[in-house]
């Protein structure tokens, strides 16, 4: 698996509610992502592995690979 680094402009989904990234603006969703992990992966829709730590969280897409911050 590789490690995605985030969004880039290939992304279809939004990262935390998991709808189309072309359905609109996703304001509340890039208020709250300033504050949490991302929940769905943004290239296939899929939920992902959440971890939350002192120190920062990871996501795991089973598909698309790990991403940290």
């Amino acid at each position: 698996m590789t490690e995605l680094v985030g969004p880039t402009a290939a992304d279809l989904w939004c990262d935390r509610c998991g709808e189309s990234a072309a359905a609109g603006p996703h304001q509340a969703c890039a208020a709250a992502r300033a504050l949490e992990p991302p929940r769905y992966c943004a290239h296939c829709r899929r939920r992902m592995k959440v971890q939350v730590l002192p120190v920062g969280w990871s996501a795991v897409c089973v598909e698309h690979g790990e991403i940290r911050g």
